[in-house]
């Protein structure tokens, strides 16, 4: 591939093999196109290099993407409580923190001061890792009112949210695409894991770079 993301060269000559190209997708629609900006809030960023890194580049994706006619939409995690699951798997402490940093009137839960913003943009809240999951998140609803068939998941983390979301996304019929280099994921290996599971088998895994030049 163009990009150093999918470096497992059988991947790629099996995806190829398969279907006789490198992606899935060959162009994007502008207007029925929506780029989902996921957990991208002062908690999760604030302090975060890699997450501070990625902001302009998707501020200047969103803004090429509106000028052409496309939605942006921005995605905010909240919790209406402490999840048990949550206590299991992280901790009592942990998953309390989540909770709290989460509400509404917490500083943390908005989006971090640099991501540029629109009027028209879409802002949706989801209760769990997925954006898509049904009752979880109203953005499937709010996208379909726009007639988006194709969706552009970026922000962190990579391998939580943002993949969960993307698969969702995947099976409530979206053409779906992880963007490479604007997601942010946890260590090294986890990132590009997901990133090649999913270019494999659910949708296709595309550079900001190559994602600019598509929308041209």
């Amino acid at each position: 591939m163009k990009h150093s993301t999918i470096q497992n060269k059988k991947v790629i000559e099996k995806v190829i093999s398969r279907r006789g190209r490198l992606h899935a997708f060959q162009q994007i629609e502008p207007a029925s196109t929506a780029l989902i900006i996921i957990d991208m809030t002062v908690a999760f960023v604030e302090g975060n290099a890699e997450c501070t890194a990625i902001i302009p580049a998707i501020n200047e994706l969103a803004d090429r993407l509106r000028h052409a006619g496309g939605t942006v939409s921005w995605v905010i995690p909240r919790s209406d409580a402490v999840q048990k699951n949550h206590i299991a798997v992280f901790g009592t402490e942990l998953a309390e923190q989540l909770h709290k940093i989460t509400q509404p009137a917490h500083s943390g839960s908005k989006l971090f001061p640099t991501l540029e913003t629109a009027h028209a943009d879409i802002t949706a809240y989801k209760l769990g890792y997925s954006a898509f999951f049904p009752g979880k998140s109203d953005l499937h609803e709010q996208l379909q009112k726009r007639n988006i068939e194709t969706v552009i998941i970026c922000g962190t983390v990579t391998n939580v949210c943002c993949e969960s979301s993307a698969r969702d996304a995947v099976e409530l019929g979206y053409q779906t695409i992880l963007a490479a280099d604007l997601n942010v994921g946890h260590t090294h290996g986890l990132h590009e894991a997901a990133l090649t599971t999913f270019y494999r088998s659910f949708g296709d895994v595309r550079t900001y770079k190559e994602l600019i030049e598509l929308l041209r």
